[in-house]
């Protein structure tokens, strides 16, 4: 076996659960072989650099060998070497630290402390809680 597909590939080096988001990952331009971005039909030999974007971060795979049959998680190393530089994982690091949950504006309901803090932002203040009697 000289090449293989590179969805099958990736799939079968547990890089993507299915072999169908791996496909969509091509067509979405996340997936570069040696600098170039590649469809999912495009054929990988060894050598190869494989470069995946899973935002934030962009992975980098280096191909050992060959397989198009789903291999056991103990075996991938034969298969891939992870040569991804440790600025990614840095990266990666800082967005679980920070906490923050990216939340695109304006999809799915708010939570409850989103709700909260409208409430307290629009929440109007009555002529009646001021004092106009001043001391002249």
């Amino acid at each position: 076996m000289n090449e293989v597909r590179i969805d099958k590939w990736m799939w079968a080096v547990r890089i993507f659960k299915t072999r169908t988001i791996a496909v969509e990952a091509c067509k979405k331009n996340r997936v570069m072989v040696n600098d170039t971005v590649v469809k999912p039909s495009r054929m990988i030999k060894t050598g190869d650099i494989v470069q995946v974007r899973k935002p934030p971060v962009t992975y980098s795979f280096k191909v050992l060998d060959l397989t198009v049959n789903r291999v056991g998680a103990k075996l991938v190393p034969q298969y891939l070497e992870n040569i991804t530089p440790p600025e990614q994982y840095e990266i990666l690091e800082l967005q679980k630290i920070s906490g923050f949950v990216n939340r695109a504006h304006g999809t799915g309901r708010p939570t409850k402390k989103d709700r909260r803090d409208l409430d307290e932002f629009s929440e109007t203040t009555s002529v009646d809680d001021f004092d106009f009697d001043f001391d002249f």
